[in-house]
């Protein structure tokens, strides 16, 4: 059977878990979900919640490729020293997949010359080959986050999640005849309807805790959290909780106070001096911070079930970054084209490293909430990687990727995991949805799910 957007799937055998609704304290301009508490639920229910939460699935992507040599372990098998672009990962690694093999076979030119960027970014979810227009006909695919938010969009209020860390037009060509919005747009709606995403904190937090009433500036101008605008209402389901839920809510309340005072102080600080001859960068200062401000708000929407789908691009394909806050003040593109200097590949790897180290962190975090019996973690599924490889060669093949999580018991993770060379990386998305219930025949080009990752 296949869909509007012409994605088949087997909509008879979908068996996605039904969790109870979230309980949902409201207040001036707030509607605030609150996570998982055994206490409310009936006995029977909970037992099922606890056996079986819902699988959630995120999509972290970063530009460029990356400096292979540095990234690939030694060997397939169980991970043991990690090599130096996955270091800032050793924490976590016991939760992590190293994949390689995969391929984004439709980012290649097929005729159409350069824009290997714009491809590497628009086929990376799509499987689709986009075509190559500086005018409004753009055409690509559905992407795998969004066939996924379709089919779980009725369990959660936003059926998806859509951030980043650099803004990108929609319009205007960006690569070698190719409109922006093909480097810039990770999340396709439809072939011919990408969904911008959203890179100021603020307004991800309002969109994930802001009420339906119009009155979210009227509480921002009271300087008071959120929390204090739903306190009678909290204090009617604290009653409620036993010991270990109440202190469940305590954490989650204190992770919402926290966030809304690192958004405050950002808004309050100056910005930030660059060094003289450096051009600003394309996103706002303090940058990991901001990351990390995206990162604690992503985990807050999983942790009380806002939605299930996220794509968080870490910056838009082709980025021209630069990193000063650790010394790179050379562009991260124009790095990219190393032709094998060391002293460009070592900038390279820095950079890489930093972004390995924020997808270090939002694992982190994730490993940090406790949900069930176990860990919100345990039931997430995170892919982390580009739809370049060597950013010199532009190739499609052999990309870097990761993938954080244990999918509800169903991911066997800690190891390296070489797959057959040009497996289409959307066989590993064709797999992501079906271990969150979303059972499709074929994502784009792929071929059939991975077979290797229980």
């Amino acid at each position: 059977m296949t869909n509007m957007h012409g994605i088949l799937d087997r909509s008879n055998s979908l068996d996605v878990h039904r969790p109870p609704r979230r309980t949902v304290l409201r207040g001036l301009g707030t509607a605030l979900a609150l996570p998982w508490f055994e206490s409310l639920m009936p006995r029977a229910r909970a037992a099922a919640t606890a056996a079986r939460p819902p699988v959630r699935l995120g999509f972290v992507y970063v530009p460029n490729g990356v400096n292979m040599a540095r990234w690939r372990p030694a060997a397939p098998g169980p991970l043991g020293d990690l090599p130096p672009t996955l270091e800032p990962l050793a924490a976590v690694k016991d939760d992590l997949l190293v994949l390689s093999g995969l391929a984004a076979d439709k980012a290649r030119p097929y005729g159409d010359g350069g824009g290997d960027h714009a491809r590497a970014m628009a086929a990376f979810l799509t499987g689709t080959h986009p075509r190559k227009t500086d005018g409004s006909n753009i055409l690509a695919g559905m992407s795998a986050d969004q066939v996924a938010a379709e089919r779980l969009a009725e369990f959660t209020q936003l059926p998806s999640l859509e951030i980043g860390c650099e803004a990108g037009g929609l319009t205007g060509v960006c690569d070698s005849g190719y409109a922006c919005v093909y480097s810039s747009t990770l999340s396709w709606k439809s072939p011919t309807q990408p969904l911008p995403k959203e890179t100021d904190p603020r307004l991800v937090f309002e969109r994930l805790f802001g009420g339906a009433d119009g009155r979210q500036a009227e509480r921002r101008a009271s300087r008071r959290s959120l929390i204090d605008f739903i306190r009678d209402d909290a204090g009617r389901v604290a009653a409620r909780l036993g010991t270990a839920d109440r202190r469940k809510l305590d954490e989650y309340f204190t992770a919402v106070r926290e966030v809304e005072a690192r958004l405050d102080r950002i808004e309050r600080l100056p910005a930030a001096t660059l060094p003289p001859g450096l051009s600003p960068p394309a996103v706002p200062e303090e940058l990991e911070p901001r990351i990390r401000l995206l990162c604690d708000l992503l985990v807050l929407a999983f942790q009380t079930d806002r939605t299930r789908v996220c794509t968080f691009s870490l910056a838009n394909e082709g980025s021209n970054m630069q990193y000063p806050q650790f010394g790179v003040n050379d562009g991260h593109h124009e790095l990219s084209h190393h032709g094998g200097d060391p002293a460009k590949l070592a900038k390279i790897a820095q950079i890489n490293a930093f972004h390995t180290a924020q997808f270090a962190y939002l694992i982190g975090k994730l490993a940090a909430v406790a949900e069930g019996e176990g860990r919100l973690l345990d039931n997430c599924l995170l892919a982390y990687g580009s739809g370049n490889s060597d950013g010199d060669r532009h190739n499609h093949d052999d990309l870097p990727i990761l993938l954080a999580g244990r999918g509800g018991g169903t991911v066997r993770s800690g190891r390296h995991l070489e797959l057959a060379g040009e497996t289409p990386v959307t066989n590993l998305w064709l797999t992501m949805l079906g271990r969150a219930g979303v059972e499709v025949e074929a994502i784009g080009d792929s071929t059939g799910p991975l077979d290797d990752l229980a």
